[in-house]
């Protein structure tokens, strides 16, 4: 598709002098394999008719050894059909270098930062961080398949409010400073017993005076711990044993999914960073006072003011995420800093960048937000972990599990994970979606394991194949329509990924890996395969076929088995 499209440009060029976008459509394949309306985007600037524009072109697009053929219909729509060698020419790239078919250089050698998932030590997992990790994990993928050197790291708050509202109900627990105490806590049930502290320690804060107070000290003793530096007082242990049992239990349910991050930045190695400056930026005149705070005063960039530094001289989250920001330009130089969150912070992340646009506008400018929405179960409501009502990410795995063992029989990881990863990204990124686990583990329609049982499929027609079939001598340039409607497909893919990174949309991809697999079972249902007189040529149709989609299902980070 890119290479007929330039093609059409340049004979546009060289014909007028003009420099046009060319966009191009599927027409029923009686028709053609493209069109394209250029000669009516050209008919105004160039004062002609556009029937005659488009005859023009479609004369001079015949010289081209590509198409085999190109017509004119209606007011000027030029269709144009490759030529079945130019497709062969395809199909021996994919089997001479299968793991590198469908790369691009759109992010040749740039440096890429990815920071997605970014879950709070001392609170649970919820669906929201399973979802924002899944998310992170494609488009990390379509960059590195671009070329990109991407490094994936993970931001959390490891100090703040959360914080104190967890230690606080440790505290009552404990009947005060006993690090003794988290002896009695299983392994298995840290996790759980910590988040059932912070919903404990919120409530508390939002309900009573006095324990608010105490929770505010709490969380001022713990940013001095990593003031001080200190592991060794009572509270202190209490806080370093429990910060890493969350980082522990981050790291078995990242292992679970099948994602692994290359540096976790915690809020207190980004705090001091951010505090000092702001101060110093309010030195400058980018931040102002206000009430004894530091803010930043957004109006007059169609924002809305927010503080920075609160009254008690503490960095907020703003400011934490200034540090953060610079932590990471200075840890990498990036030339893109991809950043994926909910669609909650959206405005926040406005102003935040516009602050630091001030005084680092190289690392504004390099800086993209990618937002979501949410992700919950038919019927439930809107989750909060202040009130211990979400949708927990280990219940997401448990609950699809569930469904496939209903379903196909068996709790096996892999269709599981995909099932939930397929789910996940086949929908644009940015709306609310509703994850339905019986729907996303059917072999039926429009999932995960749908598209890994028609690999696995693939790959038992070409073990039960003869082996000399992987000479190239039997490739045809004169296709059966249901073989040329199967490579056409297939060679659509370089297409589609360089459109999933452009638009950091991976729906894209799930998308046509549907569609290639519907094609592909029309090519099965209506030709035989194993003896047939064409069944060197098939076998490398259904061969490119499973390299395409094992390709594009490794890009996603769905799990590619052999047999189903």
């Amino acid at each position: 598709m890119d290479k007929t499209a330039q093609t059409i440009r340049n004979t546009v060029n060289q014909l007028f002098d003009i420099d046009q976008d060319i966009q191009l459509s599927r027409p029923d394949s009686q028709f053609g394999d493209f069109a394209t309306n250029v000669a009516m985007q050209l008919a105004k600037p160039m004062g002609k008719n556009p029937r005659e524009i488009a005859e023009q072109l479609a004369e001079k697009l015949r010289e081209n050894s590509d198409f085999s053929d190109v017509s004119v219909a209606g007011p000027g729509f030029i269709n144009v059909r490759i030529k079945d060698s130019s497709l062969t020419e395809e199909l021996e790239k994919i089997i001479n270098n299968p793991s590198d078919y469908g790369k691009s250089k759109l992010y040749e050698n740039k440096i890429v930062v990815t920071e997605y998932s970014d879950p709070n030590p001392f609170k649970v997992l919820h669906v929201g961080h399973f979802y924002t990790s899944v998310i992170g994990d494609a488009l990390s993928n379509l960059v590195e398949y671009a070329g990109g050197i991407v490094h994936r790291v993970n931001f959390g708050g490891d100090v703040g409010l959360h914080v104190g509202k967890t230690m606080w109900a440790i505290l009552k627990k404990f009947g005060g400073e006993n690090p003794a105490g988290l002896s009695e806590i299983a392994e298995n049930d840290r996790s759980e017993w910590m988040a059932s502290c912070y919903v404990e320690g919120t409530r508390a804060y939002e309900d009573d005076e006095n324990a608010k107070s105490e929770i505010i000290e709490l969380n001022k003793k713990v940013y001095q711990f990593h003031i001080d530096n200190d592991h060794d007082s009572p509270l202190a242990q209490i806080y370093w044993t429990c910060r890493q049992w969350s980082y522990d239990y981050f790291d078995s349910f990242y292992a679970k999914i099948g994602t692994k991050f290359e540096k976790y930045y915690p809020e207190s190695e980004t705090s001091q960073i951010g505090l000092d400056t702001v101060l110093e930026q309010r030195d400058k005149g980018v931040y102002k006072d206000s009430d004894g705070a530091v803010v930043f005063v957004g109006e007059p960039y169609g924002l809305h003011t927010r503080v920075f530094v609160n009254t008690d001289g503490l960095p907020t989250y703003e400011a934490k995420d200034v540090g953060l920001s610079i932590k990471k330009w200075d840890d990498y130089h990036f030339d893109k800093s991809i950043i994926i969150t909910g669609n909650d912070i959206t405005e926040y992340m406005k102003v935040v960048l516009k602050s630091i646009e001030q005084f680092k506008p190289e690392l504004a400018e390099h800086t993209k937000h990618i937002t979501h929405g949410n992700i919950k179960l038919a019927g439930n409501e809107k989750m909060s972990s202040r009130k211990g009502n979400f949708l927990r990410a280990v219940d997401v795995l448990d609950i699809t599990a569930q469904a496939n063992e209903k379903v196909q029989g068996n709790r096996n990881d892999e269709p599981v994970l995909g099932a939930i990863k397929y789910a996940f990204l086949k929908f644009r990124i940015g709306a609310d979606s509703i994850f339905e686990p019986t729907e996303s583990v059917s072999l039926h329609g429009n999932s995960g394991p749908y598209l890994q049982y028609a690999l696995a499929r693939a790959r038992s027609i070409i073990r039960k194949l003869v082996s000399d079939n992987s000479e190239f001598n039997s490739l045809s340039d004169n296709y059966t329509q249901y073989e040329r409607d199967l490579l056409f497909k297939i060679t659509e893919y370089p297409h589609v990924v360089s459109q999933a990174t452009i638009e950091f949309a991976p729906h894209h991809l799930c998308t046509y890996l549907y569609e290639l697999a519907q094609v592909f079972n029309r090519f099965y249902e209506n030709n035989k395969v194993i003896g047939d007189e064409r069944e060197a040529i098939r076998w490398h149709l259904v061969d490119a076929y499973a390299v395409v989609l094992s390709n594009g299902l490794q890009v996603l980070g769905i799990p590619t088995p052999d047999r189903m």
